[in-house]
C-alpha cells in the first residue's frame, strides 16, 4: 500500500514534519510494508518555509536585513530542491513578533527587510519566489519592500521617504532605478487567504492596525496616507493596487508586492500543493493521511487539511483527516474531500498534556485510523 502522508503543523505542539513523522510511525505499526511518502504542508503563513523545505528537499540560506525598527535582523529563507523556487515568509524579517508589545509603532515600521530578503532569493537563483505575508508588523502598504527593490519614493523636494506609514502622506512621486532590472523575469507568488482591499472599513490599516499598535487615530491617518499612496502607484507605476482583494494584507504589503515585484495573490494552500508536487505524488497512492490542529466549521473554508483533501478526492484517493481538536461544523469537511475525521484525543485530555504528548496521541490516532480503513478495504 502506498500512503501519501501531508498533514499541517498542529500549532503549539507539532510542526508539519513532525506530524507527517508521528503518523508515519502510527501507520507502520499496522501496516509495516507499506511505501510513505511525508509531505509536510503548509498554508502559506507560520511554518511554510520549514514545510517546503522538508517536502522538497531544499536547504536554508540566512542573511542580515533591516528590522520592522530599523535595527537588524537576521532573517532566513528556504531555496527548494529544485534549486530554482525560493520561500520566504515576510515575519521573518518585517514581523510582529520581532518587536516588543510596548514598542510597536505601525507608522514607522517598515517592510525594506522583506524586500532585502527576497533580493538575496533572487541572488542565490531563485526564478520562482514565493512569499508568505502573514504576522507583520507594518502598515506601509509595501513601501520600504519598494524602496529595497530599487524604487525611489520621492517627496515635493526630492528627498527619500522615511519609513513607515506615517511617511506616505509625503509622497510626491515614485521613480525607477536600474537596481529594478534584478527582478528579470522572476516570478513572485504571493501566499494570500484574505481579501482585504488596502484601504477602507475593511482595509489594512481599519482591520489589522489596532493590533500592530495603532490608535483610533493613527487608524484613521494611517487609511488615509494608504489611499494617497494608491493614487501615486497608479499614477506613476500604472498599477491600480487600492481595490484588489487582498491587497490589504500585511499592512498593505499584498498590494505593495504587486506594485513593486509584479507579484501574484494566490491561495496559500494552492501555492504549497503546487511547489510540492502533491498533485503527482498522490496520483498512485492508495491512501491519503492528512490533518491539522482543529478542525471545525471554518476549515471547509479553504484549511490546508481540506486543501489536501480535494485534490486527493479528484484524483480518486481516499483521505482521513486527523486533527488535535474536532469543533462544532467539523462534519462540513466531510463533503470536501475528506473521507472521514479522527481526534488524536481518546478522551476528555487537559490542554496542556494534549499537546505535551501529542506526537504519541498522533501516532496511536493514525493507527487505529489506517485499521479502520483497512478493515473497511478488507470487507469489500
Amino acid at each position: 500500500m502506498r500512503v501519501v502522508i501531508a498533514p499541517d503543523k498542529f500549532k503549539g505542539s507539532l510542526t508539519a514534519l513532525e506530524a507527517a513523522e508521528a503518523m508515519a510511525r502510527g501507520l507502520s505499526r499496522v501496516d509495516p510494508s507499506a511505501e510513505i511518502d511525508r509531505v509536510p504542508m503548509a498554508d502559506g503563513g507560520e511554518g511554510t518555509v520549514a514545510a517546503l523545505v522538508a517536502a522538497t528537499g531544499g536547504s536554508y540560506r540566512t542573511v542580515t536585513v533591516t528590522g520592522p525598527l530599523g535595527d537588524p535582523v537576521v532573517a532566513s529563507f528556504g531555496l527548494l530542491g529544485d534549486g530554482r523556487t525560493a520561500v520566504l515568509e515576510m515575519a521573518s524579517a518585517s514581523g510582529l513578533w520581532l518587536v516588543l508589545p510596548a514598542l510597536r509603532d505601525p507608522l514607522r515600521a517598515t517592510t525594506r527587510g522583506t524586500g532585502q530578503l527576497l533580493l538575496a532569493a533572487l541572488e542565490a537563483g531563485a526564478r520562482r519566489v514565493i512569499v508568505g505575508i502573514g504576522g507583520s508588523a507594518t502598515n506601509d502598504g509595501g513601501a520600504g519592500l519598494g524602496q529595497a527593490l530599487g524604487f525611489r519614493l520621492l517627496d515635493t523636494h526630492g528627498r527619500e521617504l522615511e519609513p513607515g506609514g506615517g511617511e506616505l502622506d509625503r509622497l510626491a512621486r515614485i521613480e525607477r532605478t536600474d537596481q529594478v532590472a534584478v527582478l528579470g523575469s522572476a516570478t513572485i507568488a504571493v501566499a494570500c487567504d484574505v481579501t482585504n482591499p488596502l484601504c477602507g472599513p475593511q482595509g489594512a490599516s481599519a482591520v489589522y492596525g489596532p493590533q500592530k499598535g495603532a490608535t483610533p487615530e493613527m487608524v484613521e491617518r494611517l487609511d488615509r496616507n494608504l489611499g494617497h499612496f494608491a493614487d501615486i502607484v497608479a499614477r506613476d507605476l500604472d498599477v491600480a493596487v487600492r481595490d484588489i482583494p487582498g491587497s490589504g494584507a500585511a499592512g498593505g504589503l499584498g498590494g505593495g508586492l504587486v506594485a513593486f515585484a509584479g507579484g501574484r495573490l494566490e491561495g496559500g494552500v494552492n501555492l504549497v500543493i503546487e511547489a510540492v508536487n502533491l498533485r503527482e505524488r498522490l496520483h498512485a497512492a492508495d491512501l491519503c493521511l492528512t490533518g491539522e490542529g482543529a478542525l471545525d466549521g471554518q476549515s471547509a473554508f479553504g484549511k490546508t487539511a481540506v486543501g489536501v483533501a480535494r485534490l486527493a478526492h479528484s484524483l480518486g484517493c481516499p483521505t482521513l483527516a486527523i486533527a488535535g481538536s474536532i469543533g462544532p461544523g467539523a462534519e462540513a469537511v466531510l463533503e470536501q474531500g475528506v473521507d472521514a475525521y479522527f481526534s488524536i484525543c481518546p478522551g476528555p485530555v487537559p490542554i496542556d498534556v494534549a499537546i505535551e504528548k501529542a506526537s504519541e496521541l498522533l501516532e496511536n490516532a493514525t493507527a487505529q485510523a489506517v485499521r479502520a480503513f483497512l478493515a473497511g478495504r478488507n470487507a469489500r
